[in-house]
């Protein structure tokens, strides 16, 4: 018998097999997701753009801190944060969280 067919055959294996596959299945989502997020009228040529990352709640402190090491956050909403001077490179890392619904320009006026 091999390792693998024992491995398989242990109930205790199949529940960390199945909770590794759905931790990467949802990885997977959270990427394949993460360009939908972003506006199309973000599109140009700059190197840095400022958005607006909607939540679908208030945002914490946490939030904050955390879209803190893609640029400068210069502001909150009731459910927004304002990023400035986030690079193109960086704006799929800064859709990828699961709690953020969409990024889009900052709106004038707001």
């Amino acid at each position: 018998m091999s390792i693998a067919a024992d491995v398989l055959r242990s109930p205790r294996s199949r529940v960390v097999l199945g909770a590794v596959a759905a931790w990467a299945l949802f990885q997977l989502w959270l990427t394949v997701a993460a360009p939908g997020k972003i506006s199309p009228q973000l599109a140009g040529t700059s190197d840095k753009v400022n958005v607006q990352i909607e939540l679908p709640f208030t945002p914490e402190r946490f939030h904050v801190l955390a879209f803190q090491q893609y640029g400068r956050v210069s502001g909150t909403d009731e459910h927004s944060i304002e990023l400035r001077g986030v690079k193109r490179t960086d704006l799929n890392a800064v859709a990828r969280p699961y709690w953020v619904t969409a990024v889009g320009p900052i709106k004038e006026g707001g």
